[in-house]
């Protein structure tokens, strides 16, 4: 990371806990960019997190206030401060598994009451920290360490999710986006409402090297193959659809 966002890292912080060729730490970076590009005061800014390694990257990380909380609990934590404290900017950074999984319920609940959270799920399509188990965002047929013989069951589609539960901003990038990816998180910061951000991020240690990724520049090389803005989609015929993931914006609405 420059020496410029170095300013918004507690003091002491030199390295990250994330794996190689891991895509939190690019996310963490789009995030701080983000801010600092607001010119948005930490002071007034609250970092929520669940477990997993998502969670690692404003705690320990982001030189402000982080409430690391338990399992699948950081929309609830996050409800009651952005209660307590309506002027504050309550933004929660966690993974699929936390936020879509474990934390399900309470995903589609603060979409449905459009409470103005900002909403960054760091999608790497598995239980990470915990072992490499399935999780909801899990690709039908991939395998992990609880279906060996791959996944049987269809993944969530996070942001028709939340669209469809009442949020009111709803965006998915990948980190191999980077420059669209902090201007999404500015607009999210800006919002008043429920926002929601799916980032994709590569995960070769638990799910790449399970599923025939052998590097893990292949991982990326598999986003940037993959990844198609919405705009450019509609251009393109069923066939060369197939195995494409969509980003962009879908959703941005304001009373």
């Amino acid at each position: 990371m420059v020496r410029a966002m170095e300013k918004y890292l507690r003091p002491g912080v030199k390295t990250t806990p994330f794996c190689p060729g891991c895509g939190h730490g690019i996310l963490m970076n789009a995030i701080l960019r983000a801010i600092d590009e607001l010119k948005m005061d930490m002071k007034k800014m609250l970092f929520v997190s669940g477990i997993g390694c998502a969670a690692w990257i404003p705690s320990p990380h982001f030189n402000g206030d982080t409430l690391h909380t338990l399992h699948g609990r950081a929309l609830a934590f996050a409800t009651g401060a952005k209660l307590y404290n309506p002027e504050l900017c309550v933004m929660v950074i966690s993974g699929d598994g936390d936020l879509s999984s474990i934390g399900g319920n309470h995903l589609i609940h603060a979409a449905r009451r459009n409470i103005d959270l900002k909403v960054i799920c760091a999608n790497n399509l598995i239980y990470g920290m915990t072992g490499g188990q399935v999780a909801s965002t899990t690709p039908k047929g991939s395998k992990t360490t609880t279906t060996a013989e791959g996944n049987p069951y269809r993944p969530f589609d996070l942001c028709k999710l939340v669209e469809a539960a009442g949020a009111t901003y709803v965006a998915r990038y990948a980190v191999t986006q980077p420059v669209a990816l902090i201007n999404s998180v500015k607009k999210a910061l800006l919002h008043k409402g429920f926002s929601f951000i799916e980032v994709l991020s590569p995960c070769p240690t638990q799910f790449g090297r399970r599923n025939l990724f052998d590097r893990p520049e292949e991982m990326i090389q598999d986003l940037i193959r993959r990844c198609v803005l919405e705009e450019e989609a509609k251009g393109l015929t069923e066939e060369e659809m197939a195995e494409r993931i969509i980003t962009g914006e879908f959703l941005r609405w304001q009373k």
